[in-house]
C-alpha cells in the first residue's frame, strides 16, 4: 500500500467532526491574599446577614436609654450615652443599641441588594441573550428600550418611582432589578454576540445542535464567569444605590434598621465627636465601606487574573 492510500485510509476512519474545536476549558479561581482577606470581609457580613438576629444584643428597636429621645428632642445638643458594656459602639438618638441596629441593618441591606441583583441578573441575562441570538429587530427593540432606561440617573428614577408609588421593601427590589438590569442586559448581549462566532459554536451548529444547546452548553458556561465577576460589581453599585435612597428618606422605612438610615438618623451627633454619639452615624457608614470596598477588592483580583479582559466587558 502506498504512502497515499494510506493517508486516505486514515481519513476514512476519522470521525469528520475530529478537526472541529472544542470549546475552552473552564478557568480555576485563583485570589491573592488581598483577595482571600476581602473574601473573608465579605463572608462574615453574610454570616451577620444570616445569623445577626440570633447573636444581637438587642433587638434592633429595642430601647435601652428610654429618656435618650426625649432629651434628644428637648435638647438637640444632648449628648448620647457613650459606648458601654450594655452598648459597645453606644446609642443612637433614640436610645436603641448601635451595634445590634447594624447587625440587624446588614440583613437588611444585603438581603434587599442581593434579592435586587439577582433580579437584574435573570431579566438582564434572558433579554441580552435573546438579544444576541435572535434577529436584527429583536435586538433592535430591547436595545432601544434599555437605552431609554439608561438615560435616567438611577436616583431620579428612583426618586419619581418611589413619589409615585411610596416605598416599601418589594418596590426597592423590583425598581434596583430594573434599573441594573439595564447595564446587565449590555453586558450579557456583548458576551453573547462574541461567543456566537466562535469556532467552537459553529462546530455545535455543524453537528445539528439546535438553539436552546447551544445557549445552555456553548453560551452560558462559557460567559459565566465574566457575568460572576459583574455580579459582584453589580452588588455594590445596588447596595449604594439602596443606602443612597435611604439616606435621602425614600428607602426602608423605621423602625426597620438599614445602613443607609442610620447615617442619616444620626447626623446630628457627629459634632459632638465620638463621645456624644458620632458612632452612631459613623459606623454604618464604616459598615457599607468595608463591605463595597471588599467585593470591589475580589472583582479586581478576578479581573487581574483574567488578564483585565474582563474589566473592558463591564460597565
Amino acid at each position: 500500500m502506498s504512502e497515499q492510500d494510506t493517508i486516505v485510509a486514515e481519513d476514512a476512519g476519522r470521525d469528520v467532526y475530529d478537526e472541529l474545536p472544542d470549546a475552552p476549558p473552564k478557568s480555576r479561581l485563583r485570589l491573592s491574599w488581598v483577595g482571600k482577606v476581602s473574601a473573608a470581609v465579605v463572608a462574615l457580613w453574610i454570616f451577620l446577614a444570616l445569623f445577626g438576629p440570633w447573636i444581637a444584643p438587642y433587638h434592633e428597636a429595642f430601647f435601652i436609654e428610654e429618656d435618650a429621645a426625649g432629651n434628644y428632642f428637648d435638647d438637640p445638643s444632648f449628648m448620647l450615652p457613650d459606648a458601654s458594656v450594655s452598648a459597645y459602639l453606644g446609642t443612637d438618638y433614640l436610645g436603641r443599641d448601635v451595634l445590634s441596629r447594624i447587625i440587624w441593618g446588614a440583613r437588611t441591606t444585603i438581603g434587599i441588594s442581593f434579592a435586587a441583583t439577582l433580579l437584574a441578573y435573570f431579566v438582564g441575562i434572558t433579554l441580552g441573550i435573546a438579544a444576541a441570538v435572535a434577529g436584527r429587530l429583536t435586538d433592535a427593540v430591547l436595545s432601544r428600550i434599555v437605552d431609554a432606561i439608561l438615560a435616567f440617573p438611577n436616583i431620579m428614577l428612583g426618586l419619581i418611582i418611589i413619589a409615585a408609588f411610596g416605598s416599601s421593601i418589594p418596590l426597592l427590589i423590583g425598581l434596583a432589578g430594573l434599573v441594573y438590569a439595564a447595564s446587565v442586559f449590555r453586558i450579557a448581549r456583548a458576551l453573547g454576540q462574541d461567543i456566537m462566532v466562535q469556532d467552537f459554536v459553529e462546530a455545535a451548529r455543524a453537528r445539528g445542535e439546535g438553539l436552546w444547546w447551544i445557549i445552555t452548553r456553548e453560551i452560558l458556561p462559557n460567559a459565566a464567569m465574566p457575568l460572576a465577576t459583574d455580579f459582584g460589581l453589580r452588588l455594590v453599585f445596588v447596595i449604594l444605590f439602596i443606602s443612597s435612597l435611604s439616606f435621602l428618606g425614600l428607602g426602608v422605612q423605621p423602625p426597620i434598621s438599614d445602613w443607609g438610615s442610620m447615617v442619616r438618623e444620626n447626623m446630628q451627633g457627629l459634632g459632638n465627636g465620638l463621645s456624644g454619639g458620632a458612632l452612631a452615624s459613623i459606623t454604618p457608614a464604616i459598615a457599607i465601606a468595608t463591605l463595597t470596598i471588599a467585593i470591589n477588592l475580589i472583582v479586581d483580583d478576578i479581573s487581574a487574573h483574567a488578564g483585565g479582559s474582563l474589566a473592558k466587558k463591564m460597565v
